[in-house]
């Protein structure tokens, strides 16, 4: 790959690294106590992330109907057995004292009079989703950005692409990166590197994610020895723009907490014959009712209809979704919106606990490039963003208490790194292309073991061609992610002989709680 050694190599050191410009990398960041030097090391510009584009909005109990305990409740019922108790009672119990933070930052979100306009998604009992339009996560991401980049503590790499993490005796002592601008390889040195790089949506043909979205993070840990878990845990999200200009734009689950109703190719009315909850059944259930119909009516696409609501309540409320569908000719107004599922979130990630801390030392995680247990087999609509801000503050706490005077500014390191690789002509988009295929096609919302043993075949094949191949760029660096994080993903899935949440087998169509109520943990 390269060839250097440690004392030639251009080296700078931070109290703390963190890798990736989300909601929980840029949160975490303000968090930290101004006394440290922090780097955000990002591999786009910062306003580049999943987290931009989220749009329903995030889950906290403020209503006098709701508390904590159902939060709690509906968090593990979506989860179907898998949740990890402890971390959810963390995230629901600490959910309110960060949202209350991020408001000081400037975040606006809608508002009923003087409280916080709350609505209701999927497998959620009450009304507790807060939000912003429906252009949440920009919000969000633009005040945080805003206020990180006053602070003078904080510098912000971008387009620094993190390579690999750096380590001895499993002690995290800083992250192999490669400078776009200059087009240099260089080390950045901390004993407290935090990994908020996102999912990995990008294995897939067609995802909400946006292109960044290659599980740089989690690969890099996985390469040092980080265990990952639940990574057979893929959601689809079930409402995703069909359109032959479009197929990655999301239409908000907030769009069906509304009241929108989903119609097969005949304009019936098909949710009510699954589940009880309707539209606003889990995720997983949605997703593979949709999956079903189309099936049985032989279509590439449902439809969702909330044309029965008033036009200035739409344009008020979903004024992005409005106006990016009339871009493609559909009035929500007048039209139903042809929709089918899309890969949207990855439950699985780097295994932490409620402080990220990982089993390397000095190496944390948050956002959904950390699996501390929270979504279990299935994320509760709208915990995302709130999950990147509890657990970050978690992280900084963290900060507070274990990097002190005496641990700063002391890392020693001396390496070479030197790997024969070959110069191999290869289409490597192809083979990315052809992964991504194999995933959509034999990993997606209902799998079986055929199908999974010839996607393992396939994609091991694809793995042993570029493993030895010479990287340059860092499109040769995402293509290895990519066809890694496949490779561990298909390997879980087989693993995993039940259907549990997100991960569906026809071939063992049933939750089994006696073999399978635990968790698959990967590591290298």
């Amino acid at each position: 790959m390269i060839n250097f050694n440690s004392e030639e190599i251009e080296t700078e050191y931070h109290d703390v690294i963190i890798i990736g410009s989300g909601i929980a990398g840029v949160y975490t960041a303000l968090e930290i106590p101004e006394e440290f030097d922090v780097a955000i090391v990002t591999k786009e510009t910062i306003d580049i992330s999943n987290s931009v584009l989220a749009q329903g909005g995030i889950a906290v109990s403020l209503d006098k109907e709701d508390s904590p305990e159902l939060h709690f409740k509906d968090t593990i019922v979506a989860g179907a057995g898998l949740c990890d108790e402890e971390s959810v009672w963390v995230l629901v119990k600490e959910a309110a004292s960060n949202i209350e933070c991020i408001c000081k930052y400037g975040v606006n979100f809608d508002k009923k009079g003087d409280d916080l306009a709350l609505t209701r998604e999927g497998a959620h009992s009450k009304n507790r989703i807060i939000h912003a339009g429906d252009t949440t996560g920009k919000e969000v991401c633009d005040k945080l950005i805003a206020e990180v980049k006053t602070r003078k503590n904080v510098v912000i790499k971008e387009r620094v692409f993190a390579i690999d993490l750096i380590t001895e005796n499993n002690e995290c002592k800083g992250i192999l990166v490669y400078d776009e601008d200059t087009s240099a390889f260089k080390l950045y040195l901390s004993n407290f590197v935090i990994c908020a790089t996102g999912g990995f949506g990008q294995i897939y043909t067609n995802t909400t994610n946006p292109e960044v979205a290659t599980g740089d993070g989690i690969s890099l840990a996985y390469r040092a020895g980080a265990e990952l878990m639940d990574m057979e845990f893929i959601q689809f999200h079930p409402t995703v723009l069909y359109h032959p200009e479009n197929k990655t734009f999301l239409i908000s689950e907030a769009v069906r907490g509304e009241g929108a109703m989903l119609l097969n190719n005949k304009g019936q009315r098909f949710m009510p014959d699954y589940h009880e909850l309707r539209e606003l059944a889990p995720r997983d259930i949605v997703s593979r009712a949709i999956f079903a119909e189309m099936t049985k009516t032989d279509s590439t696409n449902v439809y969702l209809d909330i044309s029965f609501k008033d036009k200035e309540y739409l344009e008020n409320r979903f004024p992005n979704i409005l106006k990016t569908c009339l871009s493609y000719g559909i009035d929500i107004t007048k039209d139903t919106i042809p929709v089918s599922p899309a890969e949207h979130y990855c439950m699985g990630g780097i295994r932490t606990d409620v402080f990220g801390r990982t089993n390397i030392k000095g190496f944390y995680s948050c956002g959904e490039a950390a699996c501390t247990g929270i979504h279990g087999a299935n994320r509760l609509a709208s915990n995302s963003l709130l999950e990147g801000l509890v657990f970050g503050h978690k992280i900084s706490d963290l900060v507070k208490e274990e990097l002190n005077d005496k641990d700063r500014r002391t890392v020693r390191l001396s390496m070479n790194y030197s790997v024969l690789r070959k110069k191999v002509q290869l289409d490597k988009k192809e083979i990315r292309n052809k992964v991504q295929e194999i995933m959509t096609k034999y990993v997606g919302i209902i799998r079986d073991e055929k199908g999974l043993l010839h996607a393992s075949n396939l994609i091991n094949g694809y793995y042993e061609t570029i493993s030895n191949m010479e990287y340059s760029t860092i499109e040769d660096f995402e293509l290895h992610n990519i066809v890694l994080l496949s490779k561990l993903v298909v390997e879980s899935a087989l693993e995993r002989k039940e259907s549990r949440g997100a991960h569906f087998r026809s071939d063992y169509s049933k939750t089994d709680d006696q073999n399978w109520q635990k968790n698959i943990i990967v590591k290298k």
